[in-house]
């Protein structure tokens, strides 16, 4: 009884916890529909029409087949499907607009990449960087390691020659591309990344990606030296005093000697 009842009060947080989600879910695009319709006045006049093309489509059609409100039904799902596509698509090139030549405009494109069918993406973002903000960051997914640089080409070729000797030293075979975002030749540009990434050959099979990533994870944490200092806090009271006479010990025994 006492089991049942927990199973219950579960199932009744999880769907009260799915419908706050859904809930901020669509405030959230709201939010971003309002942001987009001030800067974007042709947003509004292409989601109508993007609606309005496939109502009229199914409506014309029902004059050769028939039942007129199945297709009317049909017509305005579509219309919202592609009115939802024409505004997801003309946000995505508003945000692109505004951070085109600032720097981590590319770690965001990465770390947006969403996963599709026979595909995914583990994106690290700032493996390599210097003092001048340029940066590498590393995605693991189905094409196989993807280095992708932001920043000035004579910089970063060198960053993205030694990450990819260390991990070449490792992953032996794996196909690892080099992906340098800008306008220039044979550079990919900030709005084409993604697309660039998802077209590149399929090496990977999509359930063997995380096992890659935490091959990859292993050598970076090997090749960092910040993990040979310890972790936590350091030594207080008796313990750091330990250590304090070992080191006094220590420099006794050296001049005896």
């Amino acid at each position: 009884m006492a089991k049942d009842i927990r199973e219950k009060e579960n199932k009744k947080a999880a769907r009260a916890a799915k419908r706050e989600q859904n809930k901020q879910t669509r405030a959230q695009m709201w939010q971003a529909f309002q942001l987009q319709r001030k800067r974007d006045k042709k947003l509004v006049p292409y989601m109508v029409l993007a609606f309005l093309v496939p109502v009229v489509l199914f409506l014309l059609l029902s004059t050769v087949w028939g039942w007129w409100w199945i297709n009317l039904i049909a017509g305005i799902i579509f219309g919202v499907m592609l009115a939802l596509f024409v505004f997801t698509r003309r946000l995505q090139a508003g945000v692109y607009d505004q951070i085109e030549g600032e720097a981590g405009a590319a770690a965001w494109a990465l770390t947006n990449m969403r996963d599709g069918v026979g595909m995914k993406w583990i994106t690290e973002t700032g493996v390599a960087s210097n003092t001048h903000m340029d940066a590498v960051h590393r995605v693991v997914g189905t094409p196989g390691i993807i280095l992708v640089g932001e920043g000035k080409p004579h910089r970063l070729k060198p960053m993205m020659t030694q990450e990819r000797r260390k991990l070449s030293r490792i992953l032996g075979n794996t196909p690892i591309y080099d992906v340098i975002v800008g306008d220039g030749e044979g550079e990919v540009p900030i709005k084409k990344l993604q697309n660039h990434l998802m077209r590149l050959p399929r090496n990977i099979k999509k359930n063997e990606v995380d096992a890659l990533n935490n091959r990859v994870a292993s050598i970076s944490r090997l090749n960092n030296p910040m993990n040979a200092v310890p972790k936590g806090p350091l030594p207080k009271g008796g313990q750091m005093a330990g250590m304090n006479r070992r080191a006094r010990r220590a420099a006794a025994r050296g001049k005896k000697l």
